[in-house]
């Protein structure tokens, strides 16, 4: 089910996985801007016909500029199981960005300890472990190329804020519309092109295998890079298998 700003990608009795366009704030901050738990709660308030307020638990996050696949728990039990799935890193994530430099290798590992300015919202990457910094990993793979840009599947290990975007740059790949990590111009909508493309777990209740896989935004620059004739993008279309 499509709706402004989201897309409904799996939904049972326990759980809502829904695809956020970028831009759309998950939770609430200091702008008090709509966010996407609003819209949500809305959205199974007036389905179900639910009196009263509606119960949504956030699992995680995605940073505003940033599209892809978010979970919600309908459940206090199934938030309290999710929260420990993630805990765990029994979860794996699986992240598309478009980046404009090429790596130093097609494939790779990184590793940083991040230190976050609270003030800036922003975090720093160091090759060693600094005071107060927080242990960051993940791997990456090049998919592809077009022009000066460069398709990457980037799989994060840990989950820190800003991981992926300050891992990259510190890597000379910052995203493309990053400026807050170094790229040298905003897009339009202020949007960046990070996406989280797949999420895989266990169910925390049902306990069955669950693959959610979101399509990227509406926007002639991913669709340029669907384009290219792989694997990795011929199941563009799929929004779930479970």
């Amino acid at each position: 089910m499509k709706t402004k700003g989201y897309q409904i990608v799996y939904e049972d009795n326990h759980l809502v996985i829904v695809n956020k366009e970028p831009g759309l704030l998950v939770q609430g901050d200091r702008t008090g801007d709509v966010t996407l738990l609003d819209l949500v709660k809305d959205y199974i308030k007036e389905k179900y016909a639910k009196p009263g307020e509606v119960f949504l638990g956030t699992v995680h996050r995605l940073d505003r500029p940033v599209s892809g696949l978010v979970v919600f728990a309908r459940t206090s039990k199934a938030l309290e199981r999710m929260n420990e799935i993630f805990r765990k890193r029994q979860v794996q994530k699986t992240y598309w960005a478009v980046v404009r430099r090429m790596p130093p290798e097609e494939k790779g590992r990184l590793v940083h300890w991040l230190v976050k300015d609270e003030e800036r919202n922003q975090v720093t990457a160091y090759t060693y472990e600094a005071p107060g910094s927080q242990k960051a990993e993940l791997t990456y793979r090049l998919l592809g190329k077009i022009n000066e840009h460069y398709l990457l599947e980037v799989n994060p290990i840990t989950g820190r804020p800003h991981q992926i975007r300050a891992q990259l740059a510190s890597m000379g790949c910052p995203i493309r519309g990053d400026i807050k990590y170094g790229y040298d111009r905003a897009v339009p909508d202020k949007k960046i092109y990070l996406h989280a493309r797949r999420l895989y777990f266990i169910h925390p209740v049902k306990k069955e295998p669950l693959i959610c896989k979101a399509g990227v935004p509406n926007d002639p620059f991913w669709e340029e890079f669907l384009a290219l004739d792989t694997e990795d993008f011929k199941d563009k279309n799929l929004d779930f298998i479970y």
